[in-house]
């Protein structure tokens, strides 16, 4: 329930601070007092749209704030604890701060809050109901909720809403399954013969570096012969001493001094290390010399081998082997994706046939308990408007085949008449008042099925008087005897209902007009149903009337 209601600078209400009772609250005022200001208070809070219109004229904030009893409702806690909010023992305090320069803030348990996040807690925590709401009459899915509750038929639409869910995540699997397969299908011989090319070159990382040293070598045979020649004259000349002989007699007479001269030992130790080294450098120029050969095949076959892989490359837009590997990786993947793709699509189907065969007998079972209760919800419905003094009125509710969708297989139409002849579709033929009373029946019928939030009534008897106010009232009343109700109305016959009576009031001030709201009792509640009753001028019989109305 709501406990308390905090609104601050808000259009033409100064500072507001007010507490609620439980069960039926009436609120009364004249027109244009700021009553459905309250209403559009309370809906700000509940995540509607703000903008800087709204704000009064006493700063350039606005705060409103709004503070609930929803300790036995589990639905809701469980709502705020997936949010990761505070649930703070089921009384949760939810408040909105909007500036001029459009900047608005949400707070639920003073923790920040998205706005969407107090948009889907709104249903569970208030349900306002004005004049135009009577429009979801005529929608098709409000009918089907109204009827479900009444047959028992919730757990049942759930299921079928979740199988519909699996069905629908089902088919979209295997749709992008089968166009991925038609797209690889259509590229699968492209694919094949890229591969093969591929395939058949026998790539190996590295080779492309290693075949264009050996074209070097091969390209300039003549050159390295004469230079690996020239070294090899050098370290065996025809005539003297090569020169590691020569070294090494250098190091021999250097030795023989030592003796005498002791810087000699070190030296020919030096001129013996590089006797050493000379003899290493000669032996590997002669080792390399042996590997060059002129061969005119070989040439050819590394030109050849090289201009395949500089095409591959070239084709496939590849800067070196590794990358050719890859993508010839790639293609083969993808041909083997292509049998992949055909056992998942034989799977989905098959879990697709039973998925569908579990829907379709959800759904028998759903569309049978919408049969069978619909002739039931009718009598009751009708009985309800009888009470309400429509005792011609006749109302149906017709149940048809339709295609499968997300709530079953059926389309719900309520059918009514006022006169009592053959009804139709009820979206053709109501009246303002007549939607009045079928929709306050329904939620008078709907809160017997299910643990409804608090309600508001924003002058939902608009077009109803007399008699049929009366009842409209006593109807309203029992409501709020199991949970809160507001009722905010023009009529006596309805505010002369419940406990618990607050009255709008707009007074003038310097700074223009300024709404109020209070709880009022005893004569001055009096005073204000005779003013209900006889308008401007409150005379002694609308007094006698009014206590009449009450009671009293």
């Amino acid at each position: 329930m709501l406990r308390a209601l905090h609104v601050s600078n808000y259009i033409l209400i100064d500072s507001l601070d007010i507490s609620f009772p439980g069960g039926l609250v009436i609120i009364t005022g004249q027109t244009g007092a700021g009553k459905s200001i309250l209403v559009g208070a309370l809906g700000l809070v509940l995540g509607g749209k703000a903008d800087a219109s709204l704000i009064g004229p006493h700063g350039d904030n606005c705060v409103l704030e709004a503070e609930f009893d929803v300790r036995d409702d589990e639905s809701v806690k469980a709502a705020i604890e997936a949010e990761d909010l505070d649930w703070n023992g089921g009384i949760i305090t939810i408040r909105r701060t909007f500036s001029r320069s459009g900047r608005s803030r949400s707070f639920l348990c003073d923790e920040p809050v998205a706005l969407p996040t107090l948009a889907s807690l709104a249903p569970s925590l208030v349900d306002i109901h004005s004049q135009h709401r009577n429009l979801l009459l005529s929608d098709r899915d409000f009918q089907m909720e109204a009827l479900d509750l009444f047959a028992g038929a919730v757990p049942a639409r759930k299921e079928v809403v979740r199988l519909w869910k699996e069905l629908s995540a089902l088919r979209g699997a295997l749709e992008e399954a089968s166009e991925k397969l038609r797209r690889l299908s259509g590229e699968k011989e492209y694919n094949e013969a890229r591969f093969e090319r591929l395939e058949s070159a026998s790539l190996r990382d590295g080779e492309l570096e290693e075949l264009e040293e050996e074209l070097k070598k091969l390209s300039n045979v003549e050159q390295l012969k004469e230079a690996f020649g020239g070294v090899e004259a050098l370290a065996d000349p025809q005539e003297g001493l090569s020169p590691s002989a020569a070294l090494k007699e250098a190091g021999k007479m250097l030795s023989k001094i030592s003796g005498i001269v002791e810087a000699a030992g070190p030296l020919a130790e030096r001129l013996n290390s590089a006797r050493l080294e000379i003899e290493d450098v000669f032996e590997e120029a002669a080792s390399l010399s042996e590997g060059v050969n002129a061969s005119p095949e070989r040439l050819a076959a590394v030109e050849a081998r090289l201009s395949l892989l500089y095409d591959l490359m070239k084709r496939y837009s590849c800067s070196d082997i590794a990358s050719l590997i890859r993508e010839r990786d790639a293609l083969a993947e993808a041909l083997y994706d292509t049998s992949s793709i055909e056992e998942r699509i034989a799977d989905l189907n098959k879990e697709l046939a039973s998925k569908q065969a579990e829907y379709d007998k959800a759904a028998a079972e759903l569309g049978k308990l919408r049969r069978d209760a619909a002739p039931r919800f009718s009598t009751a419905v009708a009985e309800s408007l009888d009470f309400l003094l429509l005792e011609k009125a006749v109302f149906k509710v017709a149940v048809e085949d339709v295609a499968a969708g997300p709530s079953g297989k059926d389309r719900i139409t309520f059918l009514f008449s006022s006169t009592g002849k053959e009804p139709e579709d009820l979206r053709k033929c109501a009246s303002g008042g007549e939607l009045s009373r079928i929709m306050l029946s329904l939620k008078a019928m709907m809160a017997r099925y299910e643990s409804l939030p608090s309600i508001v009534f924003d002058e939902i008897d608009s077009g109803v008087s007399g008699s049929a106010a009366d009842r409209m009232g006593e109807m309203i009343c029992t409501l709020g005897g199991s949970m809160q109700v507001f009722a905010i109305t023009h009529l006596p016959q309805v505010a002369a209902k419940g406990e618990a009576h607050f009255l709008v009031e707009k007074t003038s001030t310097t700074d223009g007009a300024v709404s109020t709201i209070r709880r009022i009792d005893g004569e001055e509640r009096t005073f204000e149903i005779a003013r209900m009753l006889s308008g401007s001028t409150v005379t002694p019989a609308a007094i006698a009337n009014a206590k009449s109305l009450l009671g009293l």
